[in-house]
C-alpha cells in the first residue's frame, strides 16, 4: 500500500491529474489484477450476508416502497430485484435502489469503521445490478466487488466524514463507480469522471443519523449506488465532472471537511497490489449499530453474574469517543432514551441495546425493537439507568491501526443497590475476526437460513447458495441467479402508492 497526500490547491496551482485523488483511485480501478482465492470466499460470503438481511426486510414498509418505485421502472435487460420473480427485470439503478434499501433496513450487514464509518457491502447491489443488466459473469463481478470494497475503505482509512457531519455515503458513491468501471473495464479516463461525480452527488449531511432518525438512514446508501450507475453512465456518454473534486479550491476538502490547511493521507495499493480490503472488514451478528456489537455480547455474559436486574443501581458504559458520542449518552439526544421512539433510533441508543440484551440474554432483528418491548416498565427503568463515558485508551484502541489493538467495545461498571460492584469488558464481538466465535462460510450460511425462515421456500435458498458455491465460474446471464424469490404473500401486501403510480 501506498499513503497518498491530498490536500487543497488553489486553482492557479493547476494540480495535475495524475496527483488527484480521484485519478489515483481509478488507477487502482483499472489495474487488472487477480483475485486472490480468500478474497472470492469473502466476496461470496458477504453476497449472502446481504441476501440474509434482504430476506428479513422484504416485507418492511421502506423496502416495499423502494421495491414499488423500482417496479414503475421495468428494463431489458435490466436487473433483478430482492422478492421478485428472475424474470421481472428492472433498469439497473432502480434495481441497486430497491436492493439497496432491502439490504441496509435492518442495519445488519457488514461494517469497516476506522476515520469514519462505513458498510461496505452497500457497495454490492449497484455492481451487481450492473453485472447483471449487461450480462457479465462471476469472473467480472468479483473484481469489480473487489475494488468497490478497496476504494470504500481506504478512504474510511484516510478521510474522516463524520467530524464535519457529512454522511459516510460520501464514500460510497466513489467506490461504487470505481467497483463499475472495474467491472465494466473501463478506461483510467471514464473512472475518473465517473468517481468525481458521484463524489458530487452524494455528499449529505449526518442529520440522517441524527435526533429522529428515519427510513432515509436506508434509504442514503440505496441513493449513493444509484447515483453511482447514472455518474458512470454519464460520463460513458463523454461528460464530465467538477475537477478536482476532493483538492478543488471549491472542492470537498476545502469546504466540507477540514479546510485548505488540512492534509489527508490516503492508503491505496500500489500498480500490481492485490485488492484486499474486504478483509479487514466484519459482519454483525445482532441487527444493531456496529459499535454495540461486542457489548451486547458483553450484556449476554454479564447478565447471569448480575442475577437480579432490579438490584442495579447504574451502569456506565466506559467506551470510545465514537460509541459515547454516536450511540451513547453523549449524543446528548433525548430521542435515544425515549420509549417511544423509532426502531432506526433504538438502533443507536447503546443504553436501549444494553438494557434489553441483559434483560433477553440476547438480540433479535425484529422483537427487540417492538414497541411493546421498548415500553415494558421494567426495561425503561433499567435503560434509564444506564450511561456511557468516554474513555481515551479506548479511544486510542478504536483508531488503532493494528488489528491486534483495534477494538469496538468498552468496560462495564454495574453499581448495585448496597455498593458492591460488577465489572467486565469485550474489546471486539464474538463474531469479528480476531473474537470468540469468528464468522466464516458455515456462519454466514447460518445466518442466511436464519432470517429466510419462513420467507424464502427451502428450495429456493437451496438454489440461491449453489449459485454462490459457483460464483466465480458463473458464465454471463448466471449472475441473475445471485437472488431471490418470494412467495406474492410474503412481499407485505398493498404497496405504497406514489407519484410513479399516478393514475387519474
Amino acid at each position: 500500500m501506498k499513503q497518498h497526500s491530498v490536500r487543497t490547491y488553489k486553482s492557479a496551482e493547476k494540480l495535475a491529474r495524475v496527483d488527484q485523488l480521484a485519478w489515483k483511485i481509478a488507477e487502482v480501478a483499472a489495474d487488472p489484477v487477480a483475485v486472490a482465492p480468500d478474497v472470492v470466499e469473502m466476496i461470496g460470503n458477504r453476497i449472502i450476508d446481504n441476501a440474509a438481511v434482504a430476506a428479513a426486510s422484504v416485507a418492511r414498509r421502506p423496502v416495499r416502497s423502494a421495491r414499488a418505485q423500482a417496479q414503475a421502472h421495468p428494463f431489458q435487460p435490466g436487473a433483478t430485484v430482492f422478492g421478485l420473480a428472475q424474470s421481472e427485470r428492472i433498469s439497473p439503478e432502480w434495481a441497486a435502489w430497491a436492493n439497496g434499501v432491502a439490504v441496509r433496513e435492518l442495519d445488519f450487514h457488514d461494517t469497516f469503521l476506522a476515520a469514519d464509518y462505513s458498510h461496505p457491502g452497500d457497495n454490492i447491489p449497484p455492481i451487481l445490478a450492473v453485472a447483471q443488466h449487461c450480462g457479465l459473469g462471476g469472473a467480472a463481478l468479483i473484481r469489480g466487488l473487489a475494488t468497490g470494497y478497496e476504494i470504500q475503505v481506504d478512504l474510511v482509512k484516510g478521510i474522516c466524514l463524520h467530524e464535519h457531519k457529512i454522511d459516510h455515503i460520501a464514500h460510497l458513491g466513489p467506490s461504487a463507480a470505481a467497483g463499475i468501471g472495474t467491472l465494466l473495464g473501463l478506461p483510467t479516463e471514464t473512472i475518473y469522471q465517473a468517481v468525481q461525480q458521484a463524489l458530487h452527488v452524494t455528499t449529505t449531511t449526518r442529520q440522517s443519523r441524527k435526533g429522529e432518525i428515519s427510513s432515509w438512514k436506508a434509504y442514503a446508501p440505496a441513493f449513493a449506488g444509484k447515483m453511482a450507475i447514472e455518474a458512470v453512465d454519464r460520463v460513458m456518454r463523454g461528460e464530465g465532472a467538477p475537477s478536482p473534486a476532493w483538492e478543488g479550491e471549491d472542492g470537498f476538502i476545502a469546504w466540507l471537511l477540514s479546510g485548505p490547511k488540512v492534509e489527508y493521507s490516503v492508503p491505496l495499493p500500489e500498480k500490481g497490489e492485490a485488492k484486499r480490503a474486504i478483509l479487514d472488514t466484519y459482519t454483525k451478528e445482532h441487527s444493531a449499530e456496529y459499535q454495540s456489537q461486542a457489548l451486547i455480547d458483553l450484556a449476554r455474559r454479564l447478565g447471569p453474574k448480575i442475577g437480579d436486574l432490579t438490584k442495579i443501581e447504574s451502569i456506565v458504559i466506559h467506551t470510545s469517543h465514537h460509541t459515547h458520542y454516536v450511540i451513547g449518552t453523549g449524543a446528548n439526544d433525548p430521542q435515544k432514551m425515549d420509549p417511544t421512539a423509532s426502531r432506526e433510533t433504538l438502533d443507536h441508543s447503546i443504553m436501549y441495546i444494553f438494557a434489553v440484551a441483559l434483560e433477553d440474554g440476547g438480540w433479535h432483528h425484529q422483537t427487540s425493537y417492538a414497541p411493546e418491548r421498548a415500553g415494558r416498565p421494567e426495561t425503561v427503568a433499567l435503560w434509564h439507568k444506564i450511561s456511557t463515558l468516554e474513555d481515551p485508551e479506548w479511544t486510542r484502541r478504536y483508531h488503532s491501526t493494528d488489528p491486534r489493538q483495534k477494538a469496538f467495545g468498552g468496560r462495564v461498571v454495574v453499581t448495585l443497590k448496597g455498593g458492591s460492584v460488577i465489572s467486565d469488558e469485550i474489546a471486539v464481538a464474538d463474531a469479528h475476526p480476531l473474537g470468540a466465535r469468528p464468522f466464516a462460510r458455515p456462519q454466514y450460511v447460518a445466518k442466511f437460513r436464519s432470517l429466510a425462515e419462513g420467507i424464502i421456500a427451502p428450495a429456493e435458498q437451496d438454489r440461491f447458495l449453489a449459485a454462490i458455491d459457483r460464483l466465480p465460474s458463473l458464465r454471463a446471464g448466471e449472475l441473475n441467479g445471485l437472488t431471490f424469490s418470494v412467495a406474492p404473500e410474503r412481499l407485505g401486501g398493498m404497496q405504497p402508492f406514489g407519484i410513479f403510480d399516478w393514475k387519474k
